[in-house]
């Protein structure tokens, strides 16, 4: 994989073969000479702004070098890629909310993200280029002089003595190799420092001019939160919705072919038509209970029409297992509580029946410090796995979905207990 940052170049090991420190040289060196360029325009354009502030004039100069972060923040979004090939998104709105010069300084001027890359804009001026400029030179510049000592031997000392960073003579042609290895060994240093430097200045930027935009993160997550209950309720409104119009349609032209052959049965003749006719009954009234059944595990019509307590009593009524329900519940939690509920409590108690040998289950619930909680117990086997292919893994993230959360509690020889937490408010109480 190709790393996408100098960070994860140099935790690979080819990093000094690669291109990543030549990168890193590129991008303090270029940040060195940008910083400079950025402290004389602020400071000409600070003291042209002051000086014509007299005459006017001088005020939208000001004015404007207050948005001078802007393009300093756009082209190191962009000189950013030399180290870090991820993309910055921008902090700004993308457009104002009318067109024109006016409008757009205005918007500009109310973002804080204005006001951050100006801060950065000065940082950078005032700090952070010199820092640049000093790394490349300890890093770079100096190793590879060193390891030009023979060079400069050869020409400039004809042969006879050179200056090692103008510092220490050499005038053996052993010493000046010897100080052409040290500045190699130097350089392999200076390459990790430069990347260390470079990957440290990147990280800064992206902070300063490349985190997400004011208040979006917050808009963000409360968006986010209210598009998953916008779904969750689309989501029930259609089981709903389904409910309707199999039990208003199929369901009643079923009925009706039940009894259409059953009138045809009462009247035809003993014979193989008769048998047919019964045979074709007997499967009418079939497919029309299974309907039912598909019907009522779609949206029960008990849970619309009077709530959780009494689903939840008409789902124990028709388990398998006797079952003891004990809840006090105070209303009617939002439809899609109600339903995330009501299904978990149903799943719970088609596993008890089917997997858990039990002979005696129990329901219990209510609501406290505004959240809504249910569980299940049984006295079967124990030895329960919510992932173990039992049905509740898609219960559990429907729950989650409500921000509620799902346990298990298992072990072998049992009891088994599960539990059920959802937050929130009650939308009916009971007279």
């Amino acid at each position: 994989m190709h790393p996408r940052n100098v960070w994860q170049a140099m935790s690979g090991p080819g990093y000094l073969l690669s291109a990543w420190p030549w990168r890193a040289s590129a991008y303090l060196a270029t940040g060195a000479l940008a910083g400079a360029a950025i402290l004389v325009g602020l400071v000409v354009a600070v003291a042209l702004g002051g000086v014509l502030a007299v005459v006017v004039v001088g005020l939208p100069l000001l004015v404007l070098t207050a948005l001078a972060g802007i393009p300093v923040a756009q082209a190191e979004r962009r000189r950013l890629r030399l180290v870090d090939r991820d993309p910055v998104p921008l902090r700004h709105r993308r457009q104002p909310p009318a067109t024109g010069p006016w409008p757009w300084l205005v918007t500009r001027l109310r973002e804080r993200a204005t006001w951050r890359e100006l801060g950065h804009a000065l940082l950078y001026a005032v700090v952070l280029w010199p820092v640049d400029a000093l790394v490349v030179t300890a890093a770079l510049v100096l190793p590879l002089a060193t390891v030009a000592t023979p060079l400069l031997m050869a020409t400039v000392g004809d042969g006879e003595e050179a200056k090692v960073l103008k510092r220490w003579m050499v005038t053996t042609w052993p010493a000046a190799f010897a100080a052409a290895v040290l500045g190699l060994f130097l350089l392999a240093l200076g390459a990790y420092a430069l990347g260390l430097a470079a990957g440290a200045r990147a990280e800064l930027t992206r902070v300063l001019v490349g985190a997400a935009r004011d208040g979006d993160l917050g808009a963000r997550v409360v968006e986010l939160a209210r598009s998953r209950v916008r779904l969750v309720d689309a989501f029930e409104a259609e089981r709903r919705r389904i409910e309707r119009d199999l039990h208003d349609g199929a369901q009643q032209r079923l009925v009706a072919l039940t009894m259409a052959l059953g009138l045809a049965r009462l009247d035809a003749p003993p014979g193989p038509l008769a048998d047919q006719l019964a045979k074709a009954h007997q499967e009418a009234g079939k497919a029309l209970a299974e309907l039912r059944e598909l019907i009522h595990g779609i949206h029960p019509k008990v849970l619309a029409d009077y709530g959780l307590q009494a689903a939840v009593e008409d789902a124990a009524d028709r388990s398998a297992v006797p079952v003891d329900v004990r809840l006090e519940l105070p209303g009617r939690p939002p439809r899609a509580v109600e339903a995330a509920a009501y299904f978990v409590v149903c799943e719970a108690l088609a596993n008890v029946a089917r997997h858990s040998g039990a002979s005696r289950a129990e329901v219990t619930g209510g609501h406290r410090d505004g959240r809504l909680f249910l569980q299940v117990r049984d006295d079967g086997r124990g030895g329960a796995e919510a992932g173990a292919g039992s049905g509740l893994t898609g219960l559990a993230d429907r729950v989650s979905v409500l921000d509620g959360r799902l346990s298990l509690s298992s072990p072998p020889g049992g009891p088994t207990l599960l539990r059920v937490e959802i937050p929130c408010e009650w939308t009916e109480r009971f007279a």
